[in-house]
């Protein structure tokens, strides 16, 4: 495997109009912690297959833990932290819990990713 080459600027020239550009640019630290968080829960593949089955169609646990071939306990455990970060919500419908995306940015979050690792 080769190894990728990093470019690094030759002079030590700072552009502080382009710094403060920046850095005005940058959301508060709370969020930039939130966004963190996010990313690392969609960062466990078992998670993200979930997100990835719901944005296609709702599903109960039963039907997401015979799609992923675990156990139901274990993708409860995955929803919990899911619906902690506010990326699934459910619905009862008399004894059943149905899962979708909490919202269409989940999804979006997703497609823009997938289109990346495409290319």
């Amino acid at each position: 495997m080769k190894k990728a080459s990093i470019a690094v600027c030759r002079e030590n020239i700072v552009n502080m109009k382009k710094i403060h550009s920046a850095k005005l640019s940058l959301p508060d630290f709370s969020e930039i912690v939130d966004l963190t968080e996010t990313f690392k829960v969609l960062g466990d593949p078992t998670r993200l297959m979930i997100v990835l089955a719901l944005s296609k169609e709702e599903l109960c646990v039963c039907d997401l833990a015979t799609l992923l071939e675990l156990t139901v306990s274990a993708v409860s455990h995955q929803l919990r932290i899911l619906r902690g970060m506010k990326l699934v919500k459910f619905r009862k419908s008399g004894k059943m819990v149905y899962y979708s995306l909490d919202d269409e940015h989940i999804e979006s979050i997703i497609e823009q990713a997938q289109i990346h690792v495409r290319e």
